[in-house]
């Protein structure tokens, strides 16, 4: 799984995340705080907030996951 950060339109850094700590409170959220932080600036300029979005990169085969 990798957490995504944009503004706009705009990708600004993609980080992985550790699998088995996903479910534990503040395990994301800290790194999203690291990253708005990390990017202050740019969050400045653009004037608007970021968004995060948490993607698997690698998904699972649809037909696997349906037990075919």
């Amino acid at each position: 799984m990798e957490l995504m950060m944009y503004i706009g339109n705009d990708l600004i850094e993609s980080i992985p995340l550790d699998d088995d700590r996903i479910s534990k409170p503040g395990y994301v959220g800290s790194i999203k705080r690291c990253l708005k932080v990390k990017h202050n600036e740019l969050i400045q300029q653009h004037g608007e907030r970021p968004e995060f979005l948490v993607i698997d990169p690698a998904p699972k085969a649809y037909a696997a996951n349906k037990g075919h």
